[in-house]
């Protein structure tokens, strides 16, 4: 009982008898199921049009490296006379890029399947530099070093091989 002598009614959370389905009761204290949060990114390319992502993901699969290093997907618009995807473009390579446009929206309509792209919108604006890859370290190891020693399954007598030149890298 409270103070105003009425009784406090217990919630039921698990659903069963006396639950309202009407009003949700929030958890304390708990993670939330993993099926609410498992596309963060999902959200943001819904936003910019892309139902697809990979369409933003490959753009460099999709267009080839010499294009994909000058322009970047930006925006997709659908309408009934054919998608526009909106793309940033290095303001010397825009100009360029217009008069191949039939060709890379051919390109784009391949990769989806179908003929979503009618057109190409150019922005001019600096396209970030791709990250390049970490060149490999090739430095020797010594034959007193353990990893030389072990005895196991290739995969992970290579994995150790490379962890032991990259240790020995660092340390010269």
């Amino acid at each position: 009982m409270t103070r105003s002598g009425r009784r406090k009614q217990a919630t039921d959370k698990s659903g069963g008898e006396g639950a309202d389905p009407e009003r949700a009761v929030l958890r304390r204290n708990r993670p939330d199921a993993i099926n609410t949060t498992a596309d963060p990114g999902g959200a943001a390319f819904q936003r910019a049009g892309f139902r697809d992502p990979g369409l933003v993901l490959r753009w460099r699969e999709i267009v080839g490296a010499e294009i994909a290093q000058f322009t970047q997907p930006l925006k997709l618009s659908e309408d009934a006379g054919g998608g526009v995807l909106t793309l940033i473009a290095e303001p010397a390579a825009a100009v360029f890029l217009r008069h191949q446009s039939p060709v890379l929206c051919a390109r784009i309509n391949a990769y989806l399947g179908r003929p979503a792209i009618g057109r190409l919108r150019f922005v001019k604006g600096s396209v970030p530099a791709a990250p390049r890859p970490r060149p490999r370290i090739r430095a020797q190891i010594g034959p007193d070093d353990p990893a030389g020693a072990f005895r196991g399954p290739d995969g992970l007598r290579s994995a150790l091989l490379d962890l032991a030149r990259a240790r020995r890298a660092s340390c010269d």
